[in-house]
């Protein structure tokens, strides 16, 4: 069959309908992914030629009284004529949302032509766009049982957020660390704010730098494209060995070489760090829609599988401390690593393949 999946705007909706592309595809299906106009997409699926693959347009919703609303609209029916044309060409039997408002157009253009339709909230509160797409969707998919509630009228399953076949490997510690230019016996810690990196995780870190030099103890530091130079200039002042880069290919090797993570606590993020069972350090972004990062972190607090602090009370001596009252309980991260891998998405990609194969007669 052929399947459509939007899938755009963030690396949290990206890589999961990546996933669940991936898992199509090995089952003898075709694949459309619908991506937004965002640089960042065309960055991150520059190199999948399997899957035929068109550009969305689509903004977030602003508020009421905005100057951006005629841009919205505009957007919205341009996306959505888009779509028409697309499926025209493509024939889709089904359409999966990843979420955000790059799958609003996608699956209304999916109900317009009666086709089952599905929407993916990977989040333990879903944002004002998966509202609206949970209306129009013949079925929700939610990452979270947490997120249930939240749609009350809906047929509702949970999946867990799928992970990337990439990431789905056995990764050797020692081996991953020399490829990231690092010591195979030093403790490592990852820092990572997301797919754009996140400018308050990197700067709290580097305040931290001073307690950790002279020790054995270094860094795989994930840190967007705007702080990539000042930060690695940090870690060569303060003497720390240290992998420094705006983002890297091949994840896999980061979380296996990682005895510790201090990172943001999207849906996807979580969902690979679980299954690589890395004890982390979370720090929601406070902006997020809805708070749900802080919603999604307190699942991982509650099982002990994380700790959590809120950025507006990260300072050199809380983060720096706890990273090192972590680092020397090694029984605790095992007990942590174990709790983390309870919480990983088990064949979630599969599950919601099976569901769409289900869902076309």
């Amino acid at each position: 069959m052929n399947v459509a999946i939007a899938c755009g705007g963030t690396g949290g909706h990206l890589f999961p309908g990546i996933a669940v592309a991936e898992v199509l595809q090995a089952r003898g299906h075709q694949v459309l992914l619908l991506i937004s106009e965002k640089p960042v997409d065309a960055t991150a699926v520059r190199d999948r030629t399997e899957f035929r693959i068109e550009r969305i347009p689509a903004i977030g919703l602003p508020r009421l009284v905005s100057a951006d609303l005629p841009r919205f609209a505009f957007k919205a029916v341009k996306g959505f004529a888009r779509c028409q044309r697309v499926y025209r060409d493509f024939q889709p039997q089904a359409v999966l949302g990843m979420g955000g408002f790059t799958s609003t157009a996608p699956i209304l253009a999916g109900r317009v032509r009666r086709l089952p339709t599905f929407v993916h909230e990977s989040n333990a509160i879903p944002g004002k766009a998966n509202r609206l797409n949970a209306r129009l969707a013949s079925r929700v998919l939610v990452g979270f049982e947490d997120c249930r509630r939240f749609f009350p009228r809906a047929r509702v399953e949970v999946t867990g957020t799928p992970v990337r076949a990439s990431l789905r490997s056995t990764v050797d510690c020692a081996a991953a660390r020399r490829d990231l230019g690092l010591k195979t016996d030093f403790q490592t810690v990852l820092i990572m704010g997301g797919s754009q990196g996140a400018h308050g995780i990197n700067q709290a870190t580097l305040a931290t730098l001073t307690r950790f030099a002279g020790r054995p103890v270094q860094f795989i530091h994930l840190t967007g494209t705007q702080d990539q130079n000042s930060v690695s200039e940090s870690y060569k002042s303060a003497g720390i060995p240290a992998f420094v880069g705006a983002f890297y290919h091949r994840m896999q090797d980061v979380y296996g070489a990682a005895d510790l993570a201090v990172a943001r606590s999207g849906a996807a993020s979580l969902a690979e760090l679980a299954y690589f069972g890395v004890p982390s350090v979370l720090i929601p972004f406070p902006y997020a829609a809805e708070n749900h990062q802080l919603l999604n972190a307190e699942i991982f607090a509650r099982q002990g599988a994380a700790e959590v602090i809120q950025e507006a009370r990260v300072d050199k001596d809380t983060l720096g401390s706890l990273i090192d009252r972590l680092l020397a309980d090694g029984a605790g991260r095992r007990q942590m690593a174990a709790r983390m891998r309870a919480l990983a998405p088990q064949d979630s990609a599969e599950r919601i393949a099976r569901l769409i194969e289900t869902s076309v007669k």
